[in-house]
């Protein structure tokens, strides 16, 4: 006869699960049941509830167990920082691995923190520092600037757009900027920043108009609103001087709030409406995103018919 693990948490400690008559063996019997799973040393997660998770909750939780398992052992004296603070503050993150990030003055122990542990050295003014759910985070501003640092642009782009979306202070982010020019990875942060908008609604559309701009096709306007006898309808992007939309298809899209049937019945009799006041739509999906050729091949197609198109529309003549 085994002991079952209780109701809840979903988090555990060691010294909890032994705390709650599970011995050393038992514990390895519900791991390899797959009822309970290791995610670092010392702290385990409930299996099902561990495999319900999307990838950004699970790095939060990562976060989370390595909290955990230093409650006994932490003086306090880190932050959580970079791709984890980015985590804790709930911006979207691409092509990102699982490890803990974090921030500490010193290295005030000669203790490995670990190898799902990066640890990074510097000091933090204590404006550059909150707390997100009780942990000790770096600020907005700053999870951002350090993430920009480590990424590439396309990453950076989708970052540092929706940091403006939730409200970051954009000349704070430009000053740190210019104080670390010749540093290494300041040219992702710097493109990302001229290319920012928080207008921008989804990682996808961040990354359109960085390939857009990367393949000197002149710039969209950002959620452009229409008015047709069925309402407004407001654009991803467009052009509306030659009447041509592109609209990124994300698979969120379609599954966050009602039915897709729904949606994309309504979705067409809106894309109807507009194709009858002369527009013509471009569908773009991830896929299309690298394949860099056949997009910009799509993207002129429809600017070059678009209604007064009268010369190739690239912003700049060498992107021809």
């Amino acid at each position: 006869m085994h002991l079952e693990l209780p109701a809840a948490p979903n988090l555990w400690r060691t010294d909890e699960l032994l705390a709650s008559g599970h011995n050393s063996r038992a514990i390895a019997r519900l791991v390899q049941r797959a009822d309970l799973v290791r995610l670092r040393r010392g702290c385990y997660a409930r299996g099902d509830w561990w495999r319900g998770l999307d990838a950004a909750s699970r790095r939060r939780q990562l976060i989370a167990a390595h909290a955990l398992g230093t409650l006994t052992t932490s003086v306090g004296a880190f932050v959580y920082s970079h791709v984890s603070g980015a985590s804790l503050q709930g911006l979207q993150l691409w092509k990102v691995d699982d490890r803990v990030h974090l921030t500490q003055s010193g290295c005030p122990s000669p203790i490995s923190h670990g190898r799902d542990v990066v640890a990074h050295t510097r000091s933090l003014a204590s404006r550059e520092i909150c707390f997100v759910d009780g942990l000790p985070c770096t600020s907005l501003e700053r999870t951002v600037v350090d993430c920009c640092l480590m990424f590439t642009v396309r990453q950076a782009v989708i970052l540092v757009d929706h940091a403006a979306r939730m409200g970051a202070d954009l000349g704070t982010i430009r000053a740190q900027c210019a104080a670390l020019a010749g540093r290494n990875g300041v040219v992702a942060l710097r493109r990302a920043l001229e290319l920012a908008d928080p207008r921008s609604e989804s990682a996808g559309e961040s990354l359109t108009r960085e390939l857009l701009d990367r393949i000197g096709i002149t710039p969209p306007q950002l959620q452009y609103v229409v008015r047709t006898p069925l309402g407004e309808h407001r654009l991803d992007l467009a052009w509306p001087e030659r009447k041509v939309a592109l609209e990124f298809d994300g698979r969120t899209k379609y599954f966050d709030y009602r039915p897709t049937s729904d949606v994309v019945f309504a979705e067409r009799r809106r894309e109807k409406a507009l194709m009858e006041q002369g527009w013509t739509f471009i569908r773009v999906e991830w896929k299309d995103l690298f394949n860099e050729v056949a997009f910009k091949y799509r993207v002129l197609r429809a600017l070059n018919r678009g209604a007064g198109a009268s010369s190739v529309p690239f912003r700049r003549s060498a992107a021809g």
